[in-house]
């Protein structure tokens, strides 16, 4: 298992935040997703086959901007 951060703007409330979450769970190899609203952090667990780049995507793919922290 690896475990990553990434910094995402632009996510306010509650509902931004299930989204994103929605979104990253529908990558393969991803097995959990933890979000802290207040600093803008999300960690994500995936399997060893998951490019950081992916995930990056899928959270961009919900209309946010995400790097890796």
């Amino acid at each position: 298992m690896t475990t990553a951060t990434y910094k995402v703007t632009g996510m306010t409330c509650n509902g931004c935040a299930t989204k994103v979450k929605n979104q990253i769970t529908t990558v393969a190899g991803v097995s959990n997703v933890d979000i802290e609203l207040a600093t803008g952090h999300v960690t994500v667990t995936t399997d060893s086959t998951v490019d950081n780049a992916v995930i990056v995507d899928a959270i961009e793919e919900t209309g946010y901007e995400a790097v890796l922290v």
